[in-house]
This record gives structure tokens, sequence and C-alpha cells, in this order.
């Protein structure tokens, strides 16, 4: 079992700042407003280091569907009933492959932001985990695509898209009869990273690279004219369109202007972004890890405008974007995994700021289109702090168990960074924590 050091560590991306640091201090006085969640633990057998990622969508049957990482091991899909309050792994990922490697050639994790097709089915991929330093990234052979059908029970899996790369992000457009994709060869080899933009055939199985994008753990939208979008190193944009097969490069303007250094969203080495696009499928959201900052570009529209083209791409126009304020007013750094769109078009993000409690404290953060800012809706609680054992049966405290905290005013609260969020069409939003590896779920009564 790997030291809680560094299983931190590990989780901040190591090339990227993470924003806070757990025994950071801030000057902001204590919270006295805490937003309450319910909070409810994946099966330990799953997530056995109670480490998960931003893996978590609802399917159409009103279940949440969540992604594990079990490292050296394997990874699963869990299934979340919030009627029943139940769990259930409904994909065991090596099982499916027909694999039993252990160590960096597992399967260890689901790092997709699983998205739900318009008939119901889950799209999620496998990546790789940590390798031991006697490992080469070789072991690793790729990651797979799945596509699991809640409806018979039954997952499809597709072949690796590009050899020892894990699968970072997927995207369904089932009119068309594909899914877009992004892979993730986390820095192994080279400097940059490398992060294929491929489109794949879902009857065939047969993929098209579009470009190496170079971008770490990007996200891929697809707007109302059915274009999909990848982010480029460097802070261009890359869009395909299915109507003609022409892939263009888009730049991007801020407020008019070009993206500020401290922006994020054009940094020379690239740095994650956390997009998400409205349901009408005309606004594109962003908000970079370590920015506080909500962005939103509109899709509706692509202003012409020359440029040098570059491989890969063709000389295109620029996408405009602009800016609506602080997430968190007056944080002085942030760290954010987690942001949505849900189903009405209301923008939610769990972001973690540093605190006078000496932790990393998690703020459930939402903006509504047409307000002229984010709106912070304060710390998370946990309303039921038993949820799970936390010690065994000889009273010693559970391995990876460090994540939940009390504050000295009786308060039970997170202590690490989150990883995910998703609103339900309840009206209700889930929230993924660290160790054990838990959903929050803050119902829509508090949420008004």
């Amino acid at each position: 079992m790997r030291s809680l050091l560094f299983l931190i560590s590990t989780l901040v991306l190591a090339q990227f700042p993470a924003g806070v640091a757990a025994d950071q201090k801030s000057a902001e006085p204590p919270p006295d407003k805490w937003i309450p969640a319910t909070a409810y633990a994946v099966p330990k057998e799953t997530a056995p280091e109670g480490e998960g990622y931003f893996s978590i969508i609802e399917g159409h049957n009103g279940r949440l569907y969540i992604g594990t990482h079990a490292n050296a091991l394997n990874a699963w899909l869990v299934e979340f009933d919030p009627k029943t309050e139940r769990m259930r792994p409904v994909v065991d990922a090596q099982k499916e492959i027909g694999t039993y490697a252990k160590g960096f050639a597992a399967q260890a994790k689901i790092h997709t932001r699983n998205n739900t097709g318009a008939g119901g089915k889950i799209y999620f991929g496998t990546k790789q985990g940590y390798p031991s330093k006697d490992e080469n990234w070789t072991d690793y052979p790729g990651g797979y695509p799945m596509v699991y059908d809640p409806k018979t029970g039954k997952t499809r899996v597709y072949s690796i898209p590009v050899p020892h790369q894990g699968i970072s992000g997927i995207t369904p457009d089932e009119s068309h009869g594909v899914a877009y994709l992004s892979t993730c060869s986390d820095h192994r080899p080279g400097p940059h990273e490398s992060a294929h933009f491929l489109i794949l055939d879902l009857a065939t199985g047969k993929y098209r690279d579009l470009l190496d994008t170079e971008h770490i753990y990007a996200f891929i939208v697809v707007d109302h004219k059915h274009r999909a979008y990848h982010p480029l190193r460097g802070g261009d944009i890359a869009r395909y369109d299915p109507s003609s097969g022409k892939l263009d490069r888009l730049r991007q303007t801020i407020d008019g202007k070009p993206p500020a250094a401290d922006s994020h969203l054009a940094d020379p080495e690239g740095h994650p972004l956390n997009w998400d696009i409205s349901p009408d499928g005309k606004t594109l959201y962003c908000v970079p890890m370590s920015t506080n900052q909500l962005y939103a570009y509109d899709l509706s529209t692509s202003g012409e405008q020359e440029i040098k083209g570059e491989s890969g791409a063709s000389a295109t126009g620029v996408l405009r974007g602009r800016s609506f304020g602080p997430l968190v007013r007056n944080a002085k750094s942030i760290d954010c995994r987690a942001m949505c769109v849900g189903p009405t078009g209301d923008v939610w993000a769990a972001v973690t700021t540093a605190s006078p409690l000496g932790i990393s404290l998690g703020h459930l953060v939402s903006y509504h289109p047409g307000d002229e800012k984010p709106r912070d809706r304060g710390p998370t609680s946990i309303r039921n702090p038993n949820y799970t054992d936390f010690i065994d049966q000889a009273g010693k405290p559970l391995p990876a168990h460090g994540g939940i905290f009390k504050t000295p005013g009786g308060i039970t609260t997170t202590r690490h960074v989150l990883l995910g969020v998703c609103q339900s069409h309840d009206g209700s939003v889930y929230i993924l924590a660290l160790q054990p590896y838990t959903v929050l779920k803050i119902g829509s009564e508090f949420l008004k």
C-alpha cells in the first residue's frame, strides 16, 4: 500500500501545481455556512486506495455510473441507485477485456468523464495506473473504449486505438454512429503529453486518427451541428466537422483579447481544462484546473479569420469566449477537477480552496445562464459521518480512509481535492470525494 503522501502527490498531476495544499492556511475566516451532503461509500474492493477521478454520469434510468481505480489490479464501473441507496459493480474491466494482467500492465483506472449516449448506453474507457521503478511504460498495452448498456447488462469492448496510451476522454454522437476519443500517454515517453484525437466507428470498431493534440487530460464536446471539439497544447482548439470531414484549428479570445497567461487557457505546456457543453449544444463552458474563473464560448457563431495552418489542421477562424468572474471570491488558489452542465443548463463546479482549518476545503459553485457571475454555495459538510467503517475489528484505522475531517466545531467534511461532479434530472448534485472513495449527494432541497 502506497503512503498517503505518495497517493496525494500522484493525484495532483505532478507536472502541474495543485493550487491547494492540505496544510495551507488562509486568511479567510472559518465558514459559518455549510451545504449538507449525504455520503455513500463506493465498494472498497473497487477502489482499495480510496482513489478515483471525474468518472460520474447519470444514465437515462436515473442511476449514476462511476469509474474506479485499483492501481496494479483492475478498474470497475459501479452503478449507484439513489432510490435504493445501493451500489454494485456492473463492469469488471479486465474480465470484459479477457486479461489477468497485474502491475503497470493492468487496466487500473477508469479516468474518463463517463458520458451517456442518446440511447441510454454508458461510454467510458480504461487507462494506465502508476508504474513501479522496475516497470517500463511499454508494459501497459493501451486503454480500451467500452460501452455499457444498462438495459441488457452487456458491455462492448473496442480495441486499443493507440498502443501504450490510455483513454482519457470519450464522447458519443450516436446520431452519426461515432464516438470521439482522446488518449493519454502520461508523458511516457517524451517531454510533452501525447493525446490523440480520434473518431471511433461504433458499428465497425475502426478508428480515424485526426491528430496528436499534445493536450493533457482532455474533454471532448459535440455541438448542435455535430462538430466535435478538442483542446490543443498552446491554447488553440481543434474542431472536426463530420458534414465536410474537415478538421479546423481555432484560435480563441476571451473578452475580445488573447487569453491571459494567468488564465491557463493557453499554457505552452498545456493545462487540464474542465469542459462541458450546454444542453442545446451552443455554449461551451470551461474551468481550468488552477484558475479561479468560469469561461464560456459561443459555438453558435464563429468569426472567420484567416490564420496560419499547422500540420493536421487547416486554417480557420476564432472561437470567442468571455469570462464570468471568480468561482470562490477572494480565494488565492483553487483546484477544480469537477465541472459539469446539468440537464437544465446550470453549470456546477466542485472546487477546493485553502482554508483556516488547514485542509483543502471543498466548495460547491453554480452558474445559471444569464446571471452576472457564479454563485459560491459554500463548503460541503457530511450529514451522516458514520456512513462507512473507518476502523477495523481491532480498532485500528482502515487504510486509505484519511480523507474525512472533523472541524473543531464538530462539522464533518472532506480534506482532499474533489474529483467529479454530476447533476441528475431531479436536481440533486453528486460529488466524488477521496479516501474512502465516496459519493456525496446534495439534494435539490438544499439547492434552491
